[in-house]
């Protein structure tokens, strides 16, 4: 928890990692909880990829200055997979707009300069179909652009579901395309 002040209001702000909206749902429980007495619980969280999936709150605060401030901090940290919650205990002076959303974003901002950032890589899977005269080659580009094998079938007909990185895939995949008699089918 980061602890942040302004004109006597209190804005307690966390970070959290996660996987999809049911851990929001828990994770804001147990804030609800633990600071019953606040008066505002305004969150925003990215999930995904590829398919980005958002959500900001205000919680009652007005429109556009709590959760989108928030959110606007997780976009600048460029990170997905993230629940911020700033909780604001009331100290009786107003801020007005400008104050709630320079208040709500340096919240969300100190609690994520302060959380530990775990950087992962985006992996493709992807199946090679080969007759067995060709295991060679397969084997040698496998082993030359460092590519992971999760399972093999060797036969007369072999097949060998293969891993590689994101940002490696099309590069990877188009190297076995272009052989000849491989075939390439990327798993979904």
């Amino acid at each position: 928890m980061i602890l942040f002040k302004e004109k006597n209001s209190k804005f307690c702000s966390f970070c959290f990692p996660i996987e999809n909206e049911n851990d929001v749902k828990v994770h804001l429980s147990t804030l609800k909880k633990a600071h019953a007495h606040a008066g505002h619980f305004c969150y925003a969280y990215q999930i995904g990829t590829s398919k980005i999936i958002y959500r900001t709150n205000d919680d009652g605060e007005p429109n556009n200055t709590a959760g989108v401030p928030i959110y606007g901090q997780i976009k600048s940290f460029d990170i997905t997979n993230v629940l911020v919650v700033v909780i604001r205990y009331f100290g009786g002076t107003k801020l007005g707009v400008g104050g709630l959303i320079s208040a709500y974003k340096s919240a969300a901002q100190m609690a994520l300069q302060s959380a530990t950032i775990v950087q992962k890589t985006i992996n493709i899977e992807f199946v090679i179909t080969y007759n067995y005269k060709h295991i060679n080659k397969v084997m040698r580009i496998i082993k030359e652009k460092n590519i992971t094998i999760i399972s093999q079938k060797i036969d007369l007909s072999c097949e060998t579901t293969l891993l590689v990185t994101k940002k490696n895939a099309e590069n990877s995949i188009g190297i076995f395309e272009n052989l000849f008699e491989i075939t390439v089918k990327k798993v979904t």
